[in-house]
C-alpha cells in the first residue's frame, strides 16, 4: 500500500493501515515531514496518532520516503495530498496534478489508484486520469481508478476510521469492485460502492454542505434567540426531537464560526461547479456568508457586554484561550478564532492568546500576538476570558483561582458550558455569555 501525501489525511491512513498489518509506504515530497517522522516528531495533534505512526515505523510495517519510485512496490495507492480552492471556488490543483504526474511515472499494470483529495465533480475523470495515463498505462485496462472520499472529523479521526462508512466510486465496474474489496478487508466497515467517480466526488461535496448549511442555521437561531433573552441550546435540545426523515430534526450547534480544511471550502467548490454549468447554487454562498460573520459577530458580544459593564473596551484585555479551528486539534487552517482576534484588536482591546495544543510560531504568524506561555500568564487581570475551544486541558480550569480582573466576562465561544457550571461562574463573580446565550 503507497500513499501519496502525508499531511493531516495521509497520515491518519497510513498510521491505521499499517496498524492493521498493512505494508504500507508513505510518500511526500515535503523533506522537514519525512525527516520529522524519522526523529519521533508528529506535527499533527491528533489523539492516538503518533502512537500508531511510530509503532508501524519501529515495526517495520510502515515507511516514509519523498522518492515517488517506492510506489511500484505497492499494489494500492491512494492520493491524499491537499486541494485547496481559491477565492472564487476554482480548485487550486498544483500540488493534486504534481501528485498524479509523479505516480503515472511509475504506475505498473496491476496498480488500483484511488484518490482521497477532495475534488469538483468530474476531476478524477478530466483530471487526474490523463495525467495517471501519460506513463502509457490506460485506466480501466491496465490500471484501476476510483475516488473515495475522506470522510472523518479531526479531533475523532482514528475514532471514525474504525465504524464509518466508506465511499467508493470507480472509473468501471472493476475498479469499484476493487476498490470496495480493499477497504472491506483491510477496515472492515460497511462499504457503499457507487457507479462512477463522479458520485463518489459529490458525496463529499453534499456532506460538507450540509454540514456548513446546518451550522449556519444554527448560528443565526443564536442571533434570533438573543433578542429574546432565550438559550438557544435549550431550543435546538428541544426542536430537534422531532422525528423527520430517517432520523430527527438534527440542528447542530453555533459557535465563533466555522474552520478547517473542508467546511470552508467544499460548499465554494459547489457554487464554482454548479455556476461553470449554468446552474446557480443559492444555500452553499450564503451559508458560508452566514458563517464567515460569526468571529466578528463573537468580537462584538464581548465588546457590548464590557461596555455594558462600564468598562472601557479600548482599556480592557481579553484572553482568548483556544486559537485552533475546533476542540481538541492543533490545527490553525482557516480558524475562525484569527477573524475573532482581528475585530477585537481593530477595536482597541489588549489581546492575549492561549493554545497548548498549537505551535507558538504559527499562532504568532498568525495573529501577529505572541502567545503567552501559560494559562495563568494569559488570563493575569484580564476582564474578558474568552473560551474559543474547550481542549481537554481547559475542562479543568479552576475559575476561583484564576487571577482575572474584578466582573470578569466568560465568552462561552465553542465551550457549551451546561447551566450548572453557568451558575458556579456567576457565584465566582463572572459575568457569562455565550452565542445564543
Amino acid at each position: 500500500m503507497a500513499i501519496v501525501g502525508l499531511g493531516y489525511v495521509g497520515s491518519c491512513f497510513a498510521a491505521m493501515l499499517a496498524d492493521r498489518g498493512c505494508d504500507v509506504v508513505g510518500v511526500d515530497n515535503d523533506d522537514r515531514l519525512i525527516d520529522e517522522l524519522g526523529a519521533g516528531h508528529c506535527r499533527y495533534q491528533e489523539e492516538g496518532l503518533a502512537d500508531l505512526l511510530f509503532s508501524g515505523l519501529a515495526a517495520g510495517r510502515l515507511r516514509v520516503t519523498t522518492d515517488y519510485a517506492a510506489i511500484r512496490e505497492a499494489d494500492v495507492v491512494l492520493i491524499a495530498v491537499g486541494t485547496p480552492v481559491r477565492a472564487d471556488g476554482s480548485l487550486v490543483d498544483d500540488q493534486l496534478s504534481g501528485a498524479c504526474a509523479e505516480v503515472g511515472r511509475h504506475l505498473r499494470a496491476g496498480h488500483l489508484v484511488m484518490v482521497k483529495s477532495t475534488v469538483p465533480p468530474g476531476a478524477t475523470r478530466t483530471l487526474v486520469r490523463p495525467l495517471l495515463e501519460r506513463g502509457g498505462l490506460t485506466a480501466g485496462a491496465d490500471f484501476g481508478l476510483a475516488f473515495t472520499p475522506e470522510r472523518f472529523a479531526e479531533g475523532t479521526a482514528l475514532r471514525e476510521l474504525r465504524r464509518l462508512p466508506i465511499v467508493v466510486g470507480g472509473l468501471d465496474a472493476a475498479s469499484t469492485d476493487a476498490a470496495a474489496e480493499f477497504w472491506r478487508t483491510t477496515f472492515e466497515v460497511e462499504v457503499f460502492p457507487l457507479g462512477s467517480p463522479e458520485s463518489a466526488e459529490i458525496v463529499k461535496l453534499a456532506d460538507n454542505w450540509w454540514i456548513d448549511l446546518n451550522i449556519a442555521l444554527a448560528n443565526e437561531l443564536a442571533k434570533f434567540c438573543a433578542l429574546f433573552g432565550v438559550d438557544v441550546l435549550d431550543v435546538i435540545k428541544a426542536a430537534n426531537t422531532v422525528p423527520k426523515g430517517q432520523g430527527n430534526v438534527n440542528i447542530l450547534l453555533p459557535s465563533v464560526g466555522v474552520g478547517g480544511s473542508c467546511l470552508v471550502k467544499d460548499p465554494w467548490m459547489v457554487w464554482r461547479a454548479a455556476r461553470e454549468r449554468g446552474l446557480e447554487i443559492l444555500t452553499a454562498p450564503i451559508g458560508r456568508e452566514v458563517n464567515a460573520g460569526m468571529p466578528e459577530y463573537t468580537a462584538q458580544i464581548i465588546i457590548d457586554e464590557l461596555v455594558r459593564l462600564g468598562k472601557r473596551p479600548a482599556a480592557s484585555t481579553v484572553a482568548v484561550l483556544g486559537l485552533a479551528f475546533k476542540n481538541d486539534t492543533g490545527d490553525l487552517r482557516a480558524t475562525p478564532v484569527e477573524g475573532a482576534v482581528t475585530a477585537l484588536k481593530k477595536a482597541g482591546l489588549q489581546v492575549r492568546v492561549y493554545d497548548p495544543l498549537v505551535d507558538p510560531v504559527q499562532a504568532e504568524e498568525l495573529v501577529d500576538i505572541k502567545p503567552a506561555a501559560t494559562l495563568r500568564e494569559a488570563v493575569q487581570d484580564a476582564d474578558c476570558v474568552a473560551m474559543m475551544t474547550l481542549h481537554k486541558e481547559f475542562t479543568g480550569i479552576d475559575f476561583a483561582e484564576l487571577p482575572v480582573a474584578t466582573s470578569c466576562l466568560v465568552l462561552d465561544g465553542r465551550a457549551y458550558f451546561s447551566q450548572e457550571k453557568i451558575t458556579s461562574l456567576r457565584r465566582l463573580g463572572y459575568v457569562y455569555r455565550g452565542v445564543g446565550r
